[in-house]
């Protein structure tokens, strides 16, 4: 089924913070997150076993486990596998995004794109979710900030193993979708002209986003679209710089995009529109894009999350934006629709 026909809903749940991202979270705090998200109407929730070792998929197996499963839709990922035994969360090789989970549980990961690796991270994941299926699984991270010149021969890997179960699964009615979850526009781009595989959509995360788009717009919005392979964009808010952190890309900002963020914030000041508004609005403005998935730790941060969406934003704040060169011109924007 193509992610398009899947997700009725423009807003989910990201559930990235819930595996201790950057800090340690109390679990109460954790759960009434979730809580927050579903008494908010969010009946879609992405997770994966690499957010804090199988963290966030206990966290949200917790919560959801209360509520009627044909009333939501869950997806996780594959392409690690987190083991029993314990290890130095400080030894993990993550590429770019080293100590990223530093906080979650210490459970080894082993990096896995194989048939049988494959089947079990789904199983573990049920378990962890305490459910009895998972609607979209994704391919996860098979890209170069985590593998840097490896990253073609993982891909390799995922291509001959993980894309081959999932095509299985799906045709087989156990899954209902599948496709990659990354943060790199190269892999998506390679996986759309694949002879073979058929997925039905991709979760891009930070790379169809109002301070970075343009090699996205350029090189997957469009055969997406032409696709019908719907676009799930995550980190809407740049991992936080867009509505007042300090990281971009899971890391400190530079100076250039706190600055780009101070313009786009001085603007919106004027309008009073909110930077979650901006934010979430502009990566739905795309019409290959079918749903944002913003994450939170916090319960009130849901009910933001969902005012932004549906606020009203005056089509001068998206004309000033384009006029000053802070989104790319092709960009779609709201006032365009």
């Amino acid at each position: 089924m193509k992610i398009r026909d899947l997700l009725s809903a423009k807003l989910g749940f990201g559930t990235a913070p819930l595996g201790n991202m950057f800090r340690d979270i109390p679990e109460e705090e954790a759960l009434a997150t979730v809580n927050s998200a579903w008494d908010q109407g969010i009946r879609y929730f992405d997770t994966a076993p690499f957010y804090g070792a199988g963290l966030a998929e206990l966290r949200l197996g917790e919560v959801l486990s209360k509520y009627p499963r044909e009333e939501m839709i869950i997806s996780t990922k594959v392409g690690r596998v987190i083991k029993n035994e314990i290890q130095d969360v400080s030894k993990r090789d993550l590429g770019e995004k080293g100590g990223l989970f530093q906080y979650g549980r210490q459970n080894e990961m082993i990096n896995d794109y194989s048939h049988d690796a494959t089947l079990r991270s789904i199983e573990d994941s049920l378990k962890r979710l305490k459910t009895d299926r998972i609607d979209i699984v994704w391919v996860h991270d098979v890209a170069q900030d985590f593998y840097g010149d490896e990253w073609l021969s993982k891909f390799e890997s995922a291509r001959t193993g993980a894309f081959r179960v999932l095509d299985g699964l799906r045709d087989q009615g156990v899954i209902k979708a599948w496709g990659l979850g990354v943060n790199r526009v190269e892999p998506i781009e390679l996986t759309m002209n694949l002879e073979g595989a058929k997925p039905d959509g991709f979760l891009l995360a930070g790379r169809y986003s109002i301070l970075d788009h343009d090699l996205a717009l350029q090189r997957v919005m469009p055969m997406a679209l032409k696709k019908g392979l719907g676009i799930v964009a995550g980190g809407a808010y740049s991992s936080g710089v867009l509505v007042g952190g300090s990281h971009f890309e899971y890391a400190p900002a530079s100076a250039e995009i706190l600055a780009k963020v101070a313009k786009i914030k001085e603007i919106a000041d004027r309008y009073s529109v909110s930077m979650k508004s901006a934010g979430l609005q502009f990566s739905l403005a795309n019409p290959a894009t079918v749903a944002v998935i913003p994450g939170s730790s916090k319960p009130e941060r849901i009910a933001e999350d969902k005012s932004a969406l549906e606020a009203i934003v005056p089509k001068e704040f998206w004309q000033e934006l384009r006029e000053n060169h802070l989104v790319n011109p092709a960009a779609p924007l709201p006032v365009d629709q």
